[in-house]
């Protein structure tokens, strides 16, 4: 996925390679490709029916009758950071079991229907969400709702299949960290950085909390967020808002929300103070791992997902490490005297707190300590070299090409808007975050990269098959 405007996109760049998404469920259909119109300006409003039930479910709809497909997203507001001790990777253990059956549709029905109409359906989690979503013909709204109210109100957790899973998530697993490099390498970042903290570990789970986890356990879990006020639902596509409002109400409506006892429970999961960092900088980590040559991040303590400077970070790292034309890419690959394969820079930011890093591979026989202090070396003149007013306006224009593409299809508006809803609580900020970026100025850039820069905090991981073992 590109990197988009808000640093929800910037997630999903580095979900795509380790956190934990299903296995795809189904074939896919034409749904994605189902373009939606809107005005590509500042201006533009984007027109969605919002409705909240008595029991707290949020519902979003935009009608766009083109063709007759849809979307339907839902987001559940739980992820690895509300995991602890024993109990990591149950929440994505309990989005695998969310596709093996529950009361009214059982096991192997919810795939073969979305399959049998034409459609597609998967799923992902994260540190801070569980997002489901399908594709599918239109006509099948009203089955589709079914079977999601079925299934969060009453899924089956069958032993049999719980442990049948399992085998899968250790496999996922494997071939996320254990068998991926660079996995391995994200891994080990993340636990570095938020030491101490509800990010600082793996979606997917430690292996003894993956072969301890008991039904139960993950029960526990669903029972507490799988609730209509822990969840918003995105529906784009050729339908009727009033029509879904009804169905939905059908559906959910007489579903109960969650009780004081676990509200507060929840209330004490977003605590800001757990997630601050207090990693240990300004030190060298060396992993053994399969890369043929040395991979490596250098990685600082970032800002949350809400903050004003997180907006100004993500400007700064698409200058520096964004497309061949960005600052390091020049300077390490492109240059007269590269020592870099690849390199790049990400914003990744979370709910709570986020980590801004510089990861790249080194060409052969290429020093990987005098890498690191050439690059420390160059981040710090980047703050006058690279931040102009050129190039900032180039990133502006970049990033509002990958921003309205959002708008384009059934499913890149539903996931949009669900983000922002989820992260944000108002599916509309949107209008403010165009207004925030385009009045970022060059004086802002330069202050956050000297901010950044200028201190010890960083920690410089790297994995090589000439590591050694440890």
């Amino acid at each position: 996925m590109n990197k988009m405007i808000t640093r929800m996109m910037n997630i999903f760049l580095v979900l795509a390679l380790i956190n934990s998404c299903a296995q795809n469920k189904t074939k896919s259909n034409q749904n994605d490709s189902h373009k939606v119109e809107a005005n590509n300006s500042a201006e533009s409003e984007l027109k969605v029916h919002k409705k909240v039930l008595a029991n707290g479910l949020k519902v979003l709809v935009v009608e766009n009758n083109r063709l007759p497909i849809m979307s339907y997203y839902t987001f559940y507001n739980i992820g690895g950071r509300h995991e602890g001790p024993g109990t990591t990777g149950a929440t994505h253990f309990l989005e695998h079991m969310m596709f093996k059956g529950a009361k009214k549709y059982g096991p192997g029905q919810f795939d073969s229907f979305i399959e049998g109409v034409g459609g597609s359906t998967n799923a992902y989690t994260n540190f801070d969400n569980t997002v489901y979503y399908e594709n599918l013909p239109s006509s099948h709204l009203a089955t589709v709702i079914d079977m999601e109210a079925d299934r969060m109100a009453n899924l089956l957790l069958e032993p049999k299949a719980f442990e049948s899973e399992r085998k899968v998530v250790f496999e996922e697993r494997k071939m996320r960290y254990e068998n991926s490099p660079r996995g391995q390498l994200f891994l080990a970042t993340m636990k570095a950085i938020f030491e101490g903290t509800p990010y600082g570990g793996s979606v997917i789970g430690e292996e003894a909390d993956l072969a301890s986890l008991t039904r139960e356990q993950v029960w526990d879990f669903f029972k507490k967020f799988y609730t209509p006020d822990n969840a918003t639902i995105v529906i784009v596509g050729d339908v009727s808002a009033h029509k879904v409002f009804e169905l939905v109400e059908a559906s959910f409506g007489k579903m109960s929300p969650s009780t004081k006892e676990v509200q507060a429970y929840k209330a004490s999961k977003n605590d800001k103070a757990l997630y601050e960092h207090r990693g240990r900088y300004n030190r060298d980590i060396r992993l053994h791992g399969e890369a043929p040559y040395p991979i490596f991040s250098l990685s600082f303590p970032g800002k949350p997902i809400t903050e004003d400077e997180a907006f100004v970070m993500d400007m700064l790292s698409s200058i520096l490490g964004d497309g061949e034309s960005s600052y390091l890419v020049q300077k390490f690959v492109k240059g007269k005297k590269p020592i870099l394969n690849s390199v790049s820079a990400f914003n990744y930011t979370l709910k709570y707190n986020g980590i801004f890093s510089i990861s790249g591979e080194l060409l052969p026989r290429v020093s990987l300590g005098k890498t690191k202090s050439r690059l420390i070396s160059a981040l710090k003149k980047s703050c006058k070299e690279a931040v102009t007013p050129r190039n900032l306006q180039k990133t502006k224009n970049q990033y509002m090409i990958d921003y309205f593409g959002n708008f384009e299809t059934n499913a890149g508006l539903a996931h949009f808007l669900g983000l922002r809803e989820a992260y944000f609580n108002d599916y509309a900020f949107y209008k403010k975050e165009i207004d925030i970026y385009q009045n970022i100025t060059v004086e802002q850039v330069k202050e956050s990269c000297e901010k950044l820069f200028s201190t010890n905090k960083s920690i410089f991981l790297s994995v090589w098959k000439k590591h050694p073992k440890k």
